[in-house]
């Protein structure tokens, strides 16, 4: 279904490579070893691809290296970090960031949610749910929609910055494995080689497909065996383990090792018994990306994982 074309933003960039922030209430783990950048080091690039949004500093403002868009990401990055404190580290890992008005930081927010449209937003385009997108089986057109889809939310960052965010909640790439789930519409199919090729079109439709630029950001949602609602931050979807490996993670993978998520977002429930939120397996994920991937919780997971929550772990 139709609906009508709202604000269009010019696409715009976010000079870093290519990470994603946290999610409401939670924190956000950085990448793996080796070149790929840790918790702090993906922090402050989603602090400095906000600073455009934020506006120049003022006349009267220190000319902080982290602000000068010649210099190198890493210096910018290792500049910002020696100046931010730990409270002030902590408070942006919440998905409402406070402002840090002494570095001439705004506030912001990250996390939109992107899985069709952003009609949620404001008057913009409604493109079909996920499941119909997938039934076209043309991975250039939903690259097409997940293109139109990160124009739109250019745009509403653009009206609104401190409302909106460039990190999209999108897509959803659980495979369809039970139609008892009840929100089937938000995935792609119950093949995984579907689902994958699908989940990496839209992805790369929303980044804008430049290694260096990004459009949005991105995460992938949910990991992993996320099929079921109630009760669901005390169930374990028990998985054999040729399940896990040609059946679950194989929906995830395509589009992390093609660069087309910065993150991929932890579910609520159990695997095997032990919480989604702390699955060894997101490490292996990160590993098969080219660029910085984060594990963003689901909103209040990691309360769930305290001696007072109902995971107690």
């Amino acid at each position: 279904m139709r609906g009508t074309r709202g604000t269009r933003g010019a696409k715009g960039t976010i000079r870093t490579r290519g990470t994603s922030r946290g999610r409401g209430g939670s924190g956000a783990r950085g990448t793996g070893s080796g070149r790929r950048p840790g918790t702090a080091v993906v922090l402050a690039l989603a602090l400095i691809g906000g600073l455009g949004a934020a506006g120049p500093a003022g006349a009267d403002e220190p000319p902080y290296p982290f602000r000068d868009p010649r210099l190198p990401t890493a210096a910018r990055v290792n500049d910002l970090l020696s100046r931010l404190t730990l409270d002030e580290k902590v408070s942006l890992l919440h998905q409402w960031q406070p402002a840090i008005p002494r570095l001439g930081i705004r506030a912001f927010r990250t996390g939109t949610e992107a899985l069709h449209g952003v009609a949620w937003l404001g008057e913009a385009t409604v493109f079909p749910q996920a499941l119909g997108l997938a039934s076209t089986w043309d991975p250039a057109l939903v690259e097409r929609v997940g293109s139109a889809v990160g124009d739109e939310v250019r745009g509403f960052q653009r009206e609104r910055p401190a409302g909106w965010g460039l990190n999209v909640w999108a897509p959803v790439v659980n495979p369809l494995r039970d139609p008892r789930w009840g929100r089937n519409e938000e995935g792609y199919s119950e093949d995984p080689y579907l689902t994958g090729s699908m989940a990496t079109a839209y992805g790369t439709g929303l980044t804008g497909g430049d290694p260096d630029h990004l459009r949005t950001a991105p995460t992938l949602k949910h990991f992993l065996g996320n099929n079921n609602e109630v009760d669901r931050t005390t169930t374990s979807s028990d998985l054999r383990p040729r399940v896990l490996k040609e059946y679950e993670e194989p929906a995830f993978t395509p589009a992390v090792e093609a660069g087309a998520a910065t993150g991929v977002m932890s579910s609520y429930n159990l695997v095997n018994g032990r919480p989604a939120t702390v699955n060894p397996a997101l490490d292996e994920l990160r590993g098969r990306s080219p660029r910085g991937l984060l594990n963003v919780t689901d909103a209040y997971a990691p309360n769930n994982l305290a001696g007072t929550g109902s995971q107690k772990y």
